[in-house]
């Protein structure tokens, strides 16, 4: 096994339990380790950090031990094993919720790697090498250890491997070969598009938040802006609203929307989607809206671009503080990384300014609990939200 060995003092973040080996961190490594080989981290003193992923970038090893472990099959089902009894804790497995996440990177000690579970399918998303290298082990351990519930592994990571890595990835299934289509979140069904959709195929990470939002849906006219599969549309039905349009720039994502409205309330009148950009949607609407949800897609994926990601959400949020009706509500959204929850609520505050409304907040938001946050890792906390009354 190769080792990389730290510059003085650099070993403090690792005592800390942070996840991360920084490429400046390192001194000098034993021999050249491929990409995704599992490597032995030492201080500058020699003294046993951990083992981790080493990968080619900033950052130079991503950290799955701090302890004096093998990584082989036992420590795969281990660590598995601990993520699925949580989920368990949490409730999600209990009838009426087939819909979750099992594994959320570095927030479950395995960085790098991210499982959504649909049913009986389990969609695997490698965002290293070395959980690439790993991914036929890794879907064994997740039938072993998920007491029957997971039949079928399906691999999704053409478009979040490293780029540079030139591993030539195809998508497809590890174990099992089901297409089951239809999975069911607190009670509701919806269709699941793994095979083509945006991530694993729903935004698992919205589900407390949709329910949230149902609660305040009783007779109101309500916008779900960047619908993708409409979860939010399919929530505030439940919830009793009067009316509700969807609307999303992907023509397919409509489609999605349709059609799991119809699996929970066939031939409902009260929704209609649309096949717009939200921006062109929201400034020529004629109609005015007593509940609106902005969840867009990410606007800034690296610090570069906070700056304009700031001046859309700004923007997007200033144009719906004008449509809202008096008595209003907005559900808002960012779940962009690189902005943190301070700079976002600067964006949302600047919007409700230039609007001279008069804007109360009721809900902040974040992440559920299957997508914890590693308390040594706050960069896993990445979904901000606010629910904000207009008056």
């Amino acid at each position: 096994m190769f080792t990389f060995q730290l510059k003085p003092h650099k070993e403090e973040s690792l005592k800390r339990f942070h996840p991360w080996v920084f490429s400046g961190a390192v001194a000098r490594a034993d021999g050249t380790p491929e990409e995704g080989d599992v490597v032995r981290v030492v201080s500058s003193k020699g003294e046993l950090l951990g083992y981790g992923h080493c990968q080619i970038g900033s950052i130079a090893v991503r950290m799955l031990t701090f302890e004096d472990e093998k990584i082989d099959s036992a420590f795969w089902e281990k660590r598995l094993s601990e993520a699925f009894q949580l989920r368990r804790a949490l409730g999600l497995m209990e009838e009426g919720n087939d819909i979750f996440r099992l594994v959320h990177g570095e927030g479950d000690r395995l960085p790098g790697l991210v499982v959504d579970v649909y049913r009986h399918t389990a969609v695997l998303q490698a965002h290293s090498i070395g959980m690439h290298v790993e991914r036929q082990k890794i879907a064994e351990a997740l039938v072993k250890v998920s007491e029957g519930r997971i039949r079928n592994v399906y691999y999704k990571s053409e478009t979040t491997l490293p780029f540079k890595a030139e591993v030539g990835q195809e998508n497809g299934f590890l174990i099992g070969e089901d297409h089951e289509e239809v999975a069911t979140e607190q009670g509701l069904r919806f269709q699941i598009d793994w095979l083509t959709g945006q991530k694993t195929g729903f935004f698992v990470d919205q589900r407390e938040n949709r329910k949230l939002l149902e609660h305040y849906a009783q007779g109101r006219h309500v916008l779900n802006m960047f619908c993708y599969t409409g979860g939010f549309s399919v929530y505030a039905l439940r919830g009793g609203a009067a009316l509700v349009h969807s609307v999303d720039a992907s023509a397919k994502a409509i489609e999605l929307t349709e059609r799991n409205v119809n699996l929970n309330f066939p031939n409902d009148t009260r929704h209609q989607g649309f096949t717009e950009d939200a921006f062109k949607f929201l400034e020529k609407s004629e109609h005015s809206y007593d509940l609106v949800i902005l969840d867009p897609p990410a606007f800034a994926k690296h610090k570069d671009a906070v700056r304009n990601a700031i001046k859309g959400y700004t923007r997007l949020n200033a144009i719906a503080f004008k449509k809202i009706k008096k008595g209003g509500i907005l559900f808002t959204f960012s779940c962009s990384q690189a902005v943190d929850k301070n700079q976002f609520r600067l964006a949302v505050f600047t919007a409700a300014a230039m609007s001279g409304r008069h804007v109360r907040i009721l809900h902040q938001l974040h992440q559920p609990a299957d997508h914890p946050v590693n308390i040594y890792h706050p960069e896993g906390e990445y979904l901000k939200g606010l629910v904000l009354e207009v008056e």
